[in-house]
């Protein structure tokens, strides 16, 4: 008679992680699989891809039983990723980038490369740093072209991962463990009033800023500048008027006696043209860390690697 241990009869069954298991596996599917969770669409992703739809939807087929998951289901007029198709998604471009990378002729000549590279530079930095990216890039590599945001919306992090957008640029860091950010450079913060403001002489107190009556970005948009000045009802109250943009809530200042935070190097910017000036903010947060982010997984890609790299130095500059 044999006698079988307790722990031998309950074990899980092992895993296959043999070679054989992977030759068995055909990796041109993976590309499919890139290709589709980007486009979210088996028609663009075949044009994608120079093959044709019922070509891809064979091997979205596949796929699914290597992976035993749907992957995909019908989402409207495209399709949208089940949990487990965006969990494998950065892994799988990882490795088909580290591949890539070492493929004979691919590698990123940016004078000669017709790239397109799509960046948000959130407003206001955007009229400190766009010009300076474009004039860079158009001086190094002629051929590429930027195409720029100024504003973010809740599908960031969705359009980082698949890469409808490369690069961000603004005073929040992305804390997500597959994103990555880096400090760029600190900005000093300032309050700004109308240089015939009937109150606003000297120094002042955190008390003083908020009986004031202040003029803000939009505190409705997405990640608002002017978001974490007012975090309490209380400081609400003090809005008088919400704009689009900080351009236009500094022209309003200049006219009223309202009163605004902004970068410094904005407001300084203004005070040829507006009729303002500028006081020390006698608060807490008076400086905010600009951050470029990006997702981790397409830092593999030459191309955005360069990218990376002229906006650290062309930014912190």
């Amino acid at each position: 008679m044999i006698i079988e241990s307790k722990d031998r009869r309950t074990s899980a069954p092992a895993v296959d992680n043999s070679p054989s298991q992977l030759r068995a596996v055909d990796l041109n599917l993976l590309t499919v699989f890139d290709a589709v969770m980007q486009e979210r669409n088996i028609t663009r992703a075949a044009q994608l891809l120079g093959m044709s739809q019922p070509a891809v939807s064979n091997a979205v087929s596949r796929l699914k039983t290597v992976f035993n998951d749907e992957l995909f289901v019908r989402y409207g007029r495209g399709i949208r990723p089940t949990p487990r198709a965006a969990q494998l998604f950065g892994a799988i471009r990882q490795a088909l980038q580290l591949v890539q990378n070492e493929l004979p002729g691919t590698g990123f000549e940016p004078a000669s490369s017709d790239r397109v590279f799509n960046l948000c530079v959130c407003s206001p930095l955007d009229d400190r740093l766009t010009s300076l990216i474009l004039n860079k890039v158009s001086e190094l590599a002629p051929n590429i072209h930027l195409i720029f945001k100024s504003s973010l919306n809740q599908n960031a992090e969705h359009q980082l991962r698949y890469q409808s957008l490369e690069f961000i640029i603004g005073y929040e860091a992305f804390s997500p463990p597959d994103f990555a950010s880096t400090p760029l450079f600190h900005d000093e913060m300032v309050l700004v009033h109308s240089a015939n403001h009937p109150r606003l002489k000297g120094p002042l107190r955190e008390s003083d800023i908020y009986r004031e009556e202040h003029a803000v970005v939009s505190l409705e948009r997405y990640a608002s500048f002017s978001q974490p000045w007012y975090d309490t009802q209380e400081k609400q109250a003090a809005i008088a008027y919400q704009g689009a943009a900080l351009s236009s809530v500094l022209n309003v200042v200049s006219q009223t006696h309202l009163v605004a935070i902004a970068p410094r190097w904005l407001a300084e910017s203004c005070i040829d043209s507006l009729n303002i000036k500028l006081l020390p903010l006698p608060l807490k947060l008076n400086s905010r860390t600009c951050f470029l982010s990006w997702y981790e997984a397409a830092g593999h890609n030459k191309g955005h690697q360069w990218m990376k790299s002229l906006l650290n130095t062309v930014c912190s500059g």
